[in-house]
This record gives structure tokens, C-alpha cells and sequence, in this order.
């Protein structure tokens, strides 16, 4: 088994779902009281929210790059950043280490086209909507990304960091939010991404009228492959 190496706490509340669901998979697959071989490098969550905020992002890399290249001094063998927003950062991160880092759009881009899904609507953070890298990384895929309107991004994007990071699930937020897919299914979408790790606590990617890809179960089932069935792990451009 391969040792994974998480960047974790952005926020706790995802990266809990990470360990559980890697941990489970793991168990699955090998049966018996198997779990997985995992470093985990916890964050201040509340530094890289800063960070974001006033736009420090070649700071937010570094901060990530160390994280990463101690994991690797520990024994990693890879390396996952269990949150997408930070996916920003991925080519610094994985210039500061030799061993692969799974990154989560290139594992999504797989699975929307295994699913023959081209034009998905985004739902995530409004730097994930908003900075771009997103879209551009799935445009290589051949994908085509859908994002709300102004006023959606900003109520998916408090959705998040008011309430889902704090643990707090509203029967309210769930259905701005499914009334924001249907508003996509009728300007083309084929397909809905969970764009955020914490997405997945409030809607279920099996019940929406789109067909949904929930960001952190595709990445953890990319990390479950690389460390038991020695996948390829890619690297951030």
C-alpha cells in the first residue's frame, strides 16, 4: 500500500470526509480491519482564508509547498490538497515535491468524460468560479464549465464559508441551491460538479435533475487507486 500524504483543515469539516471515505474505501477493498496509510498535515484554516481574502496567493502556495514538501520528508507518496479552492496554488505545490500530486479537476475531467458529459455547471467557492483556473484546466479535458450568475456565485459562495465550514447544513441553502441547477439545465447544462469539498453535506449528487460529480468522492477514489492499484498520480501544470 502506498502512503498518502493529505494537506488537510480547509476546512476540517471536508477534510474529515476525506479521511473517513479514504479510510472506508480502503477497508472495502481489502477487508478485515485494513485502513489506509495516510500522513495528514493539518492547516490553520483561518491563515489561508486571510490569505485568500486579500489575494496572497503566491503566499498561500508557499504555505501549501511546505506543507507538501513535509509530507514528503515524512514518507508521502503523493500528494492530495483535500480542498479544490486551493487547487490554485497545485503547480506550486507540486514543484515543491518529486512525488505526484492527485490533483482533483484532472480526476473530475475523467469522470465527466467516462459519463460523456461536456457542459457541466460549477458550483464551488467564487474563487474557484471566478480565478479561472478552473475552467482553463478543464478546457484542456475538452470541457466546457457553466458558472451562476453574479448574484448565485455570491449566495453558493456564503453558503459555503458561512455555514458549511461552520458544520451547518440549512434545508434554506439546499433549495437556493438546487434552484440554481435548474436554472443551469435550462441554459444548456448536461451536468453538475460539487466544486467544493464541502458541497457534498448538503446536496446529494444521485438526487439532482442533473447528473452530479461530487469533487472530493472522485479525488478520494483517484487517491484509493493510487495507493492500492499503483495509478499514476498527475502532475499541476
Amino acid at each position: 500500500m502506498r502512503k498518502l500524504g493529505l494537506i488537510a483543515g480547509m476546512s476540517f469539516e471536508s477534510s474529515v470526509i476525506y479521511y473517513r471515505k479514504i479510510n472506508e474505501a480502503v477497508r472495502d477493498r481489502l477487508g478485515g480491519n485494513h485502513s489506509a496509510d495516510i500522513l495528514m498535515r493539518s492547516v490553520d484554516f483561518q491563515l489561508i482564508v486571510d490569505m485568500q481574502k486579500a489575494g496572497r496567493w503566491d503566499e498561500a502556495g508557499r504555505y501549501l509547498a511546505d506543507a507538501a514538501r513535509g509530507l514528503e520528508q515524512a514518507g508521502a507518496e503523493s500528494v492530495l490538497i483535500c480542498a479544490v479552492t486551493m487547487h490554485l496554488v497545485a503547480p506550486a505545490v507540486a514543484a515543491a515535491v518529486s512525488v505526484p500530486l492527485i490533483h482533483v479537476i484532472d480526476a473530475t475531467a475523467e469522470r465527466l468524460k467516462a459519463a460523456g458529459c461536456r457542459r457541466p455547471l460549477l458550483l464551488a467557492t467564487r474563487y474557484t468560479m471566478e480565478q479561472g483556473f478552473y475552467q482553463a484546466r478543464m478546457a484542456g479535458h475538452g470541457i466546457e464549465v457553466m458558472v451562476p450568475d453574479e448574484a448565485g456565485r455570491t449566495l453558493t459562495h456564503d453558503i459555503i464559508f458561512n455555514e458549511l465550514c461552520a458544520g451547518k447544513v440549512l434545508d434554506a441553502s439546499r433549495e437556493v441551491l438546487v434552484g440554481l441547477i435548474g436554472a443551469a439545465q435550462a441554459e444548456g447544462a448536461d451536468s453538475l460538479i460539487l466544486g467544493c469539498t464541502e458541497l457534498g453535506m448538503i446536496l446529494d449528487p444521485d438526487a439532482l435533475a442533473l447528473p452530479g460529480f461530487d469533487s472530493a468522492d472522485i479525488h478520494v477514489e483517484a487517491a484509493v487507486a493510487f495507493a492500492l492499484d499503483g495509478a499514476a498520480g498527475s502532475r499541476a501544470a
